[in-house]
């Protein structure tokens, strides 16, 4: 089973995949955000599951230090708008741990991977 995971920057992608390949997961992350092409999520990975982790403006600052404005932020959220529409899972990561993230994951995996497979988009 291939998961895809996309969102804005420092949504926290990389560390979610990371959690998800040492729990015996095939993580993969999407840079949908730096694509103008509204299914490029579907084109470079056709995920059997899609996760789509957010984060607002404010947060993104804060966790890397980001030089960007929120002009810049508010074209990424627009060039994922389609991943996030067609997500089998949407988890808003502004005030959860890495670990509370993983956890979410994990337990929609575990309860809805089998279903997930047989599900067309």
């Amino acid at each position: 089973m291939i998961i895809g995971v996309v969102g804005p920057c420092a949504a926290g992608k990389t560390t979610l995949i990371a959690g998800l390949r040492s729990a015996g997961y095939s993580g993969k992350h999407i840079a949908q955000e730096h694509s103008y092409v509204q299914d490029m999520w579907l084109r470079l990975t056709d995920p059997d599951v899609l996760i789509y982790l957010d984060v607002s403006y404010e947060i993104t600052l804060i966790r890397r230090k980001l030089n960007w404005t929120e002009k810049e932020y508010l074209k990424q959220v627009d060039r994922i708008r389609h991943a996030r529409t067609h997500a089998d899972l949407y988890i808003d990561t502004d005030s959860l741990s890495i670990d509370q993230v993983l956890a979410d994951a994990l337990s929609y995996l575990r309860n809805n991977a089998a279903k997930n497979l047989t599900h067309i988009r």
